[in-house]
């Protein structure tokens, strides 16, 4: 199947590792030409340097903060600079801080609101000149929490729910310029992030992590944490002409793990 995405450029937002360089890979080995960043320049150049071996698109980088409007704005202007219009969004974000209810301040759920929903509405803000031009895509990135509360992710639970609510008004409002949104949700797939979550699992209980690790994936019905490439080719479908009918949904990719309908 030709998913047409040779030329087109995306920023991929939390791109020098996990879930979002997962994406950029899939991305350049279809042509597509790819802003990477993060607040780490170090792992970004080594990403870049990596990415650039792999596949028919051009890629670079621009580190930035993405709690930080000015930050933003930068980014998206240096985007355009280096490849032309933007076509692609990857809205993504690394993980608030585990804990429940009684253990955050006010301070943190600021924070948490900063990182997890006003920067996807910040960017997405910034992107959508370029985007209205010719039609585009946007993906959030969420959790499989915004079909499952997980237990002890209440920033999570709440804000990757925001995600959903903007995506699906968006979807609405931007349909008239070909605009397409869709928001996808990972489960247990095999991260730096989960791996940290299941640490911090296994400390509490007094166990290790492998032990977690063995307990979660009794729950998933393939029996196994998923591999970053294999949540990156759902993303990919969905960004291509290969899905030009799709906007407004959440998508899971969990080996089935959450049992809601």
């Amino acid at each position: 199947m030709d998913l047409k995405l040779e030329g087109k450029t995306a920023l991929v937002v939390a791109s020098s590792q996990g879930l979002g360089k997962a994406i950029a890979v899939q991305l350049i080995n279809e042509g597509v030409n790819v802003m990477l960043t993060s607040r780490n320049e170090e792992k970004l150049q080594e990403v870049r340097n990596e990415l650039q071996k792999c596949g028919k698109g051009k890629v670079a980088y621009y580190k930035a903060d993405i709690t930080n409007a000015e930050e933003i704005k930068v980014l998206v202007q240096k985007t355009r600079e280096e490849f032309g219009k933007i076509d692609i969004l990857i809205n993504n974000a690394g993980g608030p801080p585990g804990g429940t209810f009684e253990t955050f301040d006010d301070d943190t759920w600021q924070k948490a609101f900063e990182l997890n929903l006003l920067s996807y509405t910040r960017i997405i803000r910034e992107v959508l000149p370029d985007l209205k031009k010719e039609g585009g895509r946007i993906i959030n990135i969420a959790s499989s929490s915004i079909k499952q509360p997980i237990q002890g992710l209440i920033l999570s639970n709440t804000f990757r729910l925001g995600i959903v609510g903007l995506a699906k008004s968006l979807a609405e409002e931007l349909a008239p310029y070909n605009i397409l949104v869709n928001t996808v949700a990972p489960g247990r797939v095999a991260t730096d992030r989960v791996a940290f979550l299941d640490q911090l699992k296994a400390d509490k209980q007094g166990v290790s992590r492998e032990e977690i690790e063995e307990a979660s994936k009794k729950q998933i019905p393939l029996g196994r944490y998923g591999d970053p490439e294999e949540f990156a080719k759902v993303v990919t479908f969905l960004v291509s002409d290969a899905s030009s009918y799709v906007t407004g949904s959440s998508f899971l990719v969990d080996g089935g793990m959450v049992k809601s309908i």
